[in-house]
């Protein structure tokens, strides 16, 4: 650089100049030893002069510095962006070799050049990537439902962290037999794609994501893209995994209580190295994987006990009403044919009274099973939402046994249409539940059903309530057997189960007017727009 060199000094000042010269050499030195980059760039964004910090960084050439593109946006652009102060850019000199700057642009007065002070900061923006992409990963695995989506957008996530060729997330089946791709980057998802690694382990390839999976360690296998292309064993494979380039190979096991449960592979672009932190970050990730595949079978697991409880609700509901209605029609039908067998042939009289009690009776039956099939009915695939799937129940249920049923639902339909479909399922299910309770066990005459969104200060809560007027927890034996069924017994707990799964609860009072309440409280998003909070009711003492 100009301003850097010192050129021979002629003057007749002596002590002056050499003062001056001295200070120069200095400011050289300073300028030759900086452990940051300086450099002089025109106005194409073509290196003029760098010292030796900024051609180390940049990998130029000492000897061909001037005309040299830089890696830093051109001054005009710069402006023409609104950008001001320190700005970043990305640097690939080398394929592989990818590098950030931090850097600050000066113009240099007279001229259409700009001095560029810059610094590496690829470490420190590479750790704040990789910390991020696992606090996202861990927010993800709260928050996602799907294990197909959460872990194919943390293979994107782990690709795009570290610039990798390739991700691929694997699961075991339940039988232990059989690995899932289901997450990938780089590489698709194929189908076929463990049949042909066992082609591959027939023919004597070494598969290191099995050796990973039974020894439970990672793997780090340096050039393995040459080892595998060169062996005939990856032949099946060979087509699957030449593209994208890669060269490092990593497998880590996704553990789970110390079982696995999957395999996360890592192939890295060409030029990269694995290292301690880029083994660090992988199995951060890998720990947020199993956690997605182990939170999935629980939640699996769940669904199993309560389709369990589905059904034996649905065969207690068959047997009381259904079944026993079907079975005094059958025996009345019966009746008529012993009088004929008998000789006897029925009057007329008799004739209409069988036929009277058989139509009623038919009558009752359709009307139970309209009302299973209501209680059935997923409530966010009924048309208008958990308001309309309530308001069905509530009218089948009241159409069933005569009593008065009211349903009391503030207008919130775009708030509730923004719920999760899971978290509306299981609102609906809590609900209908606490309403057979009270049918089956309060005699009640009225039962009033309330669902609301409400606000207490910045905390928003989805708010259901079921209560009758019936005999309360206390009024007799009977009645107390009732509220230990409903505040222990495997029905309550589903619902509780159901409620705890969004960071709700249920709770069974009795109001001070009597009869039965059944609450369920489920915390909201505090961007979730609510209405005012309507009189108070239980909600205010839940969690």
């Amino acid at each position: 650089m100009p301003c850097w060199k010192v050129g021979p000094v002629e003057a007749s000042g002596g002590t002056a100049v050499g003062t001056r010269t001295a200070a120069v050499t200095a400011a050289d030195d300073v300028v030759r030893h900086a452990p940051d980059g300086l450099a002089v760039i025109d106005a194409d964004a073509r290196f003029v002069e760098a010292n030796p910090a900024a051609v180390l960084l940049c990998g130029l050439d000492p000897e061909r510095v001037a005309g040299a593109p830089s890696p830093f946006a051109a001054p005009d652009e710069a402006a023409a962006a609104g950008r001001s102060g320190e700005l970043t850019v990305a640097w690939e000199p080398v394929a592989g070799q990818r590098r950030e700057f931090a850097y600050v642009l000066s113009p240099v007065p007279g001229q259409r050049r700009w001095i560029v002070s810059f610094r590496d900061v690829t470490l420190s923006r590479l750790r704040e990537r990789r910390l991020a992409a696992i606090a996202k990963a861990a927010s993800s695995v709260a928050s996602k439902r799907s294990l197909v989506g959460t872990l194919e957008a943390l293979a994107h996530e782990v690709a795009r962290t570290d610039s990798l060729a390739g991700v691929q997330v694997m699961t075991v089946n339940s039988t232990g037999n059989r690995l899932h791709v289901v997450g990938a980057s780089g590489f698709g998802r194929h189908a076929d794609f463990f049949d042909k690694l066992m082609e591959c382990r027939a023919l004597g390839a070494r598969l290191m994501m099995l050796e990973a999976l039974e020894t439970r360690q990672p793997i780090v296998a340096p050039s393995r893209y040459e080892a595998v292309m060169r062996d005939p064993a990856w032949a099946p494979l060979k087509e699957l995994m030449r593209h994208p380039r890669w060269d490092w190979f990593v497998s880590v096991p996704l553990l789970a209580g110390g079982e696995p449960v999957g395999i996360l592979n890592a192939f890295f672009a060409p030029g990269q190295v694995v290292g301690d932190t880029e083994l660090e970050f992988l199995l951060a990730m890998a720990e947020q994987a199993a956690m997605a595949v182990d939170h999935a079978a629980l939640l699996e697991w769940e669904r199993d006990v309560a389709r369990r409880e589905e059904r034996q609700k649905l065969a207690r509901d068959l047997h009381d009403s259904v079944v026993q209605q079907v079975f005094s029609m059958m025996m009345q039908a019966r009746s008529l044919g012993v009088l004929v067998a008998r000789g006897l042939p029925p009057t007329p009289e008799k004739l209409a009274q069988v036929a009277d009690d058989l139509s009623s009776s038919a009558q009752d039956v359709l009307v139970d099973l309209r009302g299973m099939v209501v209680e059935l009915r997923p409530a966010a695939a009924t048309a208008g939402g958990l308001a309309a799937a309530l308001r069905s129940l509530v009218d089948s249920t009241a159409a069933r046994t005569g009593m008065t049923v009211s349903l009391d639902v503030v207008d919130q339909a775009d708030e509730l249409a923004a719920l999760d479909a899971a978290l509306l399922e299981d609102v609906y299910r809590v609900v209908a539940e606490a309403l057979h309770n009270s049918v089956k066990h309060a005699e009640a005459d009225q039962i009033h059903v309330r669902l609301a969104v409400t606000a207490h200060g910045r905390r928003r809560r989805l708010v259901a309530e079921v209560t009758d007027d019936g005999r309360g927890m206390g009024a007799s034996s009977d009645a107390a057997r009732t509220a230990d069924c409903a505040s222990s017994g495997f029905g309550m707990t589903v619902m509780r189960e159901r409620a705890a799964r969004w960071g709700g609860a249920v709770r069974v009072r009795q109001p001070a007017a009597g009869g039965t309440s059944v609450l369920l409280s489920l915390p909201l998003p505090t961007s979730l727009p609510a209405t005012p909070a309507s009189p108070p009711t239980h909600e205010e003492n839940a969690p």
